[in-house]
């Protein structure tokens, strides 16, 4: 039985540029499957309290000895590295997908946290960094009085240039 193919020229873009991208990849994964080192980035949440801000790097497998933690300028930098195991000879890989090499993530924090004050813990593969921020910058609560009435009226403040 003979059908008819209504013909899709968009159809035919997307068949070549499939065999485009399968040829580039090829081209590319040439020679060594897997490079020596590879660069890759950590996982991170941040959070901010009324006093610190807290950041948790999820580095699962690395040593602390490993991690190389700064900051400077007002930017916080996680740098490190997972070494590779040793590929075993007595068995082929079907599926390699564990990541190794360098690692690196910077982030920028607002100004005011205290420098000096920063601690580090690792527990479990999660990285956790407490931020303390400045006395200048922690929010204050002012007092506000009333002409009309004797009553006192308290009030917070939060500096705006935190937010931002």
């Amino acid at each position: 039985m003979n059908y008819i193919t209504r013909w899709n020229p968009y159809r035919d873009l997307a068949l070549m540029r499939r065999s485009m991208d399968r040829m580039v990849d090829s081209f590319f994964s040439e020679g060594e499957e897997y490079p020596e080192t590879v660069t890759w980035g950590v996982a991170l949440d941040v959070r901010e309290k009324e006093d610190e801000f807290i950041v948790e790097a999820s580095l699962p497998g690395v040593k602390p000895e490993d991690v190389d933690v700064t900051f400077s300028n007002n930017t916080l930098t996680i740098k490190g590295e997972v070494r590779s195991e040793e590929e075993k000879e007595d068995a082929r890989y079907h599926l390699r997908e564990r990541r190794y090499g360098l690692f690196t993530r910077s982030i920028s924090l607002p100004r005011g946290i205290n420098g000096e004050a920063i601690q580090a813990n690792y527990t479990a593969g999660v990285l956790t960094l407490h931020l303390p921020k400045r006395e200048e910058v922690k929010p204050k609560r002012i007092e506000i009085r009333s002409v009309e009435s004797p009553q006192m009226i308290e009030g917070k403040a939060k500096e705006i240039a935190s937010k931002n």
